[in-house]
């Protein structure tokens, strides 16, 4: 198997010659970048298989970048940040990001997650669903391309937004509380805080397939319990809109 690519982002010259140092004994292939420019040059011409990124950048925030990054790839993006406030978790996540690991952290802990979402990436791309398409009414997922088109319409979905709604479609009618769809898309255990995650991206997955984002038929907040996917679009006096 070919080494695997990783993007280390970090203006910080000291970390980043730590982390490349403890990389290279896993015998991956590492590229760095200093700042924005460089990062978003070596995300096209390095093509990473995993992307760690400095969250404080000298030229751009860490989480501006993100969703530059996310215009050109979706491979995995594992924030490096010294700050542990929830918002900052909700942002980078909410950005496109896959982890969020605070500084400082052990090496060993580093490597285990790397290897982690690695892993989980080459299962998604030997184990999908050969042209497994899924649809109701105007909404239409196709799990091999990992595309989804309304009214005829292909939306950009980041891969968590896609995750979150396959798990939705492929299970309609039950219900999934936050911290199960936390868990489950980002296979780690859910914290104070990871709920809000959630809230995000139903919001914002809201507002890309729904007709009425703020009177969604799709996805469907239950009360008290969590959301669902409503393949039968039957309103009911427990189901709410709003959150």
């Amino acid at each position: 198997m070919a080494r695997e690519r990783i993007l280390l982002i970090d203006d910080e010259r000291d970390i980043t010659e730590l982390i490349k140092r403890y990389l290279l004994k896993e015998d991956f292939t590492i590229e760095s970048a200093a700042n924005g420019r460089e990062a978003l040059a070596a995300v096209q011409a390095f093509q990473p298989d995993l992307i760690l990124l400095d969250i404080m950048m000298p030229d751009i925030d860490g989480i501006e970048l993100c969703l530059e990054i996310r215009k050109q790839t979706n491979v995995p993006v594992l924030f490096l940040s010294c700050k542990a406030g929830e918002i900052d978790k909700v942002m980078a996540l909410s950005a496109g990001g896959d982890d969020y690991i605070i500084k400082p952290f052990l090496p060993g802990e580093l490597i285990a997650r790397i290897k982690a979402h690695l892993r989980r990436n080459r299962l998604l791309a030997t184990v999908r669903e050969q042209d497994e398409i899924l649809q109701h009414a105007s909404l239409k997922m196709n799990m091999d391309t990992r595309e989804v088109w309304s009214e005829g319409v292909l939306l950009s979905l980041s891969n968590k937004e896609f995750e979150i709604l396959s798990i939705l479609m492929k299970n309609p009618k039950r219900i999934y509380s936050m911290e199960q769809l936390f868990q489950m898309v980002w296979k780690m255990d859910s914290f104070d805080g990871d709920a809000r995650t959630i809230m995000v991206y139903i919001s914002n997955l809201r507002k890309k397939i729904e007709p009425e984002p703020s009177n969604p038929q799709y996805i469907i907040n239950v009360r008290g319990v969590g959301y669902k996917f409503n393949h039968a679009l039957i309103g009911r006096g427990d189901l709410q809109g709003e959150l």
